[in-house]
């Protein structure tokens, strides 16, 4: 799992990668201008930045140098609404390690920051251990020891979601944003029919439960923790 920072004033598109990142198993952090973006180098340990070349009060461009300057070699995918070869050439020579044209096809971008990390060699995060059990995400499978569960894709994705922060209580329509899209047209239902499958799923495995906090939502518990 890397911390991706997310510079783009849009908001519509930042909360759009940002979700997709999250998919994928990130952290996000989301930023909406140049400024804020440096600022939050400060504040969190960033693998790789995604920025925008058109932001306010500081561009794209001059973010990048600033951190160049300062000799922070993380990769960082440069967002342009231009296609002139020109303006792509101008971010590399910046300091950027590649480039997308918006509006970005998601699939791609996912490609894009698997390779950025991959060439960095940061850790892209596919397994997750809880105890004795082990969440695969290339292969949506849960193991304990012999015994194997293979999941459908959003059963995996809530499971690991929550899993990931043991304790955590999540909103039935935060699941549903992070899960299933912003723009999903499913109801919070859709989510209470995901929880009971994965319960019924692990009846008996004691190394994690998933916790119905009345009026709330749910959130996953890993005894000691």
């Amino acid at each position: 799992m890397a911390n991706i920072l997310v510079a783009e004033d849009n908001k519509n598109a930042n909360k759009l990668i940002c979700t997709v990142l999250r998919r994928q198993g990130h952290e996000a952090i989301s930023a909406y201008d140049g400024r804020e973006a440096l600022d939050a180098f400060d504040e969190h340990h960033v693998d790789l930045l995604i920025a925008d070349v058109m932001m306010p009060r500081m561009d794209g461009m001059e973010l990048v140098r600033r951190l160049r300057d300062a000799d922070y070699d993380l990769p960082i995918l440069m967002l342009t609404a231009k296609s002139a070869q020109e303006d792509k050439n101008a971010g590399l020579m910046a300091g950027a390690d590649d480039y997308l044209t918006k509006p970005a096809n998601m699939q791609e971008l996912v490609l894009r920051v698997r390779s950025l990390l991959r060439r960095a060699g940061v850790r892209d995060e596919r397994r997750l251990e809880v105890g004795r059990v082990v969440l695969d995400a290339d292969a949506l499978a849960v193991v304990r020891g012999t015994e194997e569960v293979r999941l459908p894709p959003k059963e995996f994705r809530l499971l690991q979601f929550l899993l990931q922060s043991p304790g955590r209580t999540y909103t039935r329509m935060q699941l549903l944003d992070e899960i299933w899209g912003w723009d999903t047209e499913s109801a919070e239902r859709t989510v209470d029919v995901h929880v009971n499958r994965l319960r019924t799923r692990f009846a008996g495995w004691e190394e994690f439960s998933i916790e119905t906090i009345r009026g709330l939502g749910y959130r996953a518990v890993v005894p000691g923790e």
